[in-house]
């Protein structure tokens, strides 16, 4: 792989970003493909974001991914956002054209299909949804879009993002024959409730990431089953408490990595026009 002056530019924003794999996944789907492109990780922290995304516009870079906290933020500063991104409220893929921005969002079908490569049906049976941020709404509907019958979203209602579930669970019975309702993390007995009727147990929040390994969704563990499949979004670290503690209760378990390849497929052809190598990078990097 050769840097010129010819080769373009993608990044991911967000914070934190250091630990992301993404650099590795897309510089060697690049290298594969023989693509003059190159993917950095700029960590936003102290950036805003509004002045990023005008820098990136002026230097003409292929694209970008956001992550935490910025995917919402992000819509604003777009010229164009599509369909599935706007229901979802929120956008993880930015592609430039000629100066022209347009936001996706792909992280619900990079989760739907990493769990189908793990032999986890939708059709199945209910799930439960720890979160209604960003990725968590994403997630939502490609689940309701997939034929899960039954969705909980799990939310503190004292949470900045008990609305967006509550508008999130009507836009779902709206506009897909799935069955959403809405339950208040803090309420035992009702999270209990849906959590035991559910085949699919999903954490969407950022609780149990690095550097706060330690911290977990769930208050209650004891309504966790050896039936029940346990996922996390989060893969840093790759086994957060809370798939340990459900390991512990025979519940199969699932991290976040398959999602991010199976996004980055997704980002990858909206940028490319092509279809990343997902065994050759499965193979190398998951």
């Amino acid at each position: 792989m050769q840097i010129s002056g010819h080769t373009r530019l993608g990044c991911l924003l967000g914070s934190p970003v250091a630990h992301s794999i993404s650099p590795m996944m897309y510089n060697e789907a690049f290298r594969l493909l023989n693509l003059d492109y190159v993917y950095l990780c700029f960590d936003t922290k102290n950036t805003d974001l509004g002045t990023m995304v005008r820098i990136l516009r002026d230097m003409n870079v292929f694209g970008f991914n956001l992550t935490m906290p910025d995917k919402e933020r992000i819509m604003e500063h777009l010229d164009d956002i599509s369909d599935a991104a706007r229901m979802i409220g929120a956008v993880n893929t930015v592609k430039n054209e000629n100066g022209r921005l347009t936001g996706y969002n792909t992280d619900g079908i990079g989760y739907v299909n990493s769990m189908r490569a793990i032999g986890y049906e939708f059709t199945q049976g209910a799930m439960s949804l720890l979160g209604a941020g960003g990725a968590a709404s994403s997630i939502a509907v490609q689940a309701a879009l997939s034929g899960v019958p039954v969705l909980h979203i799990l939310n503190r209602k004292n949470g900045r993002s008990f609305s967006n579930a509550q508008r999130l669970a009507d836009q779902i019975n709206t506009g897909t024959s799935c069955k959403a309702d809405v339950a208040d993390l803090n309420d035992t007995a009702a999270v209990r409730a849906c959590i035991e009727e559910s085949t699919l147990l999903t954490n969407a929040t950022s609780v149990g990431m690095a550097p706060n390994a330690d911290s977990i969704p769930l208050s209650d563990l004891s309504h966790l089953r050896p039936d029940l499949m346990v996922s996390d979004i989060i893969y840093n670290p790759r086994q957060t408490r809370l798939l340990k503690e459900a390991e512990a209760k025979g519940c199969r378990t699932s991290n976040g990595l398959y999602m991010l390849l199976y996004q980055g497929e997704a980002a990858f052809r909206i940028w490319t026009g092509q279809d990343m190598p997902v065994e050759a990078i499965r193979e190398k990097f998951f």
